[in-house]
């Protein structure tokens, strides 16, 4: 019994006995035409998609410079971090210490 048969439960179906030889061969270049036909098609349809996508993102994105004092930010002192406190190894590697046990 083939992997195929041990895995979905019935014969393999090759498409190789479902033409005539000389069939195949008329089939075949009409197949790879239409088939590079759809292609081109499907590269079209995703190069008008992404497109539209970046057009939408640059309406989006906007260059912002700020100066000193004209930002809106309310500073607290608990948004700075004190690195004077960590112990690095030569390794740059340190020991975590918990602050609190929750449960």
């Amino acid at each position: 019994m083939t992997l195929y048969e041990n895995l979905y439960g019935r014969q393999f179906n090759s498409p190789v006995s479902w033409f005539e030889p000389g069939e195949v061969s008329l089939l075949g270049t009409n197949l790879v035409h239409d088939a590079l036909e759809r292609v081109k098609l499907i590269q079209e349809w995703l190069r008008t998609t992404q497109s539209k996508q970046k057009s939408y993102a640059d309406r989006k994105v906007s260059d912002v410079a700020y100066m000193e004092g004209e930002k809106k930010y309310r500073e607290d002192r608990s948004h700075i971090l004190d690195f004077s406190m960590v112990q690095l190894d030569e390794n740059l590697m340190y020991e975590e210490e918990p602050v609190a046990i929750l449960d």
